[in-house]
């Protein structure tokens, strides 16, 4: 039994709508109820939502409470592979379709028949790949690379975005077809800044866990560092929130959760509305002003653009402030952030860090 007592103890809050998953404000409920009564359907389901909002635990809510939920549930990191990693990862190959096939492959759509497929980061998908996954969406057959032979399956496809799949759609990185094909029944889940009143039961759920797996008893919090915890802006979501937990229990003292055991951008608050150390402003006018004064965009930005340049600079400098923490080594940085550590490497090459990191 969990030792956490605190007055933050999830267990005194009202239970979860949905086993497993955290949070019971407003903003959660509305996500709750749109996933039970997708979970009924066989519909394909979108998940959209910035990276650590909890995209992959929906998606085995929807698996778990639907007719599928006694199939397999499979997932797939898009962003991880390359083209042909992916194309053999999703498809299966045979015996020397290509170098280095020395035996026949089951694809992850072949092992996920009669349950469900979880396409994470699926804006990362090529054209080539994007028509493949059209033609399984639509037919519900494909062939394993190397191979004429057609395979039926019948799964269920969820996907998952950190980016406006519509917007890539504009932008011609994104077939249009295959957008509506995913976007049947779309969520979106809120970033955690959208949902502040969870934040209690979140640290307490994550007290609970990090103090079993631990053996340590950290049961009380200082009403000073949860006000940071709440004022925070919270670029990495709860993943982020979930390492500070941790890392605050593994080198706690005593048994209190205190300010000074927060990383020092939380222990300074975001501002009393949460705002972030860089972007002083939360509304559209004020980022502008400060993207403009950056030269990152025009005086008059489209609000799209604009969103998606700030997405990117708080997440390219939430990945340098990991880094820094992990004296550069990726594999620890990845494991911090909780991602692959080939997404890591990725998204450090889009932003232009490989050069200061060390595998």
């Amino acid at each position: 039994m969990s030792r956490f007592s605190s007055s933050f103890d999830s267990r005194e809050q009202r239970g979860p709508p949905i086993p497993g998953l955290i949070g019971s404000g407003p903003a959660m409920e509305k996500v709750y109820a749109l996933t039970r009564k997708v979970a009924e359907s066989n519909a394909s389901v979108l998940l959209l939502g910035e990276t650590g909002t909890g995209k992959e635990l929906i998606a085995k809510a929807v698996h778990t409470l639907s007719p599928r939920g006694s199939g397999p549930f499979v997932r797939v990191n898009c962003g991880a592979l390359s083209e042909s990693l992916l194309e053999s990862e999703l498809f299966g190959h045979v015996r020397g379709s290509f170098t280095g096939a020395i035996d026949n492959r089951t694809g992850r759509f072949e092992a996920a028949h009669t349950g469900t497929v979880f396409l994470d980061e699926i804006n990362s998908t090529t054209p080539k790949l994007q028509v493949k996954l059209l033609r399984v969406l639509q037919e519900r057959e494909f062939e394993r690379v190397g191979d004429t032979a057609t395979i039926r399956v019948d799964v269920r496809v969820i996907a998952a975005s950190n980016r406006d799949l519509a917007d890539e759609v504009e932008s011609e990185r994104f077939r249009e077809d295959l957008y509506y094909r995913l976007n049947v029944v779309p969520i979106a889940l809120p970033p955690l800044r959208e949902r502040r009143e969870d934040i209690p039961e979140l640290v307490g759920y994550f007290l609970n866990m990090y103090n079993e797996r631990n053996d340590r008893y950290v049961v009380h919090i200082d009403p000073r560092a949860m006000q940071a915890l709440q004022d925070h802006h919270w670029p990495g979501n709860v993943r982020e929130l979930q390492n500070y937990i941790e890392r605050s229990v593994v080198m706690a003292p005593g048994d209190e959760l205190t300010l000074d055991l927060l990383p020092e951008n939380v222990q300074g608050g975001g501002g009393a509305k949460g705002r972030s150390p860089r972007f002083k402003g939360t509304d559209l006018e004020t980022l502008t002003f400060e993207l403009v004064q950056q030269g990152l965009t025009t005086s008059s930005p489209n609000e799209t653009d604009l969103h998606a340049k700030i997405v990117d600079r708080v997440e390219k400098e939430l990945i340098v402030q990991v880094l820094a923490a992990c004296d550069n080594v990726q594999i620890k940085a990845a494991a911090k952030l909780g991602i692959n550590r080939n997404t890591l490497h990725k998204k450090l090459k889009d932003y232009g860090l490989e050069d200061e990191t060390k595998e």
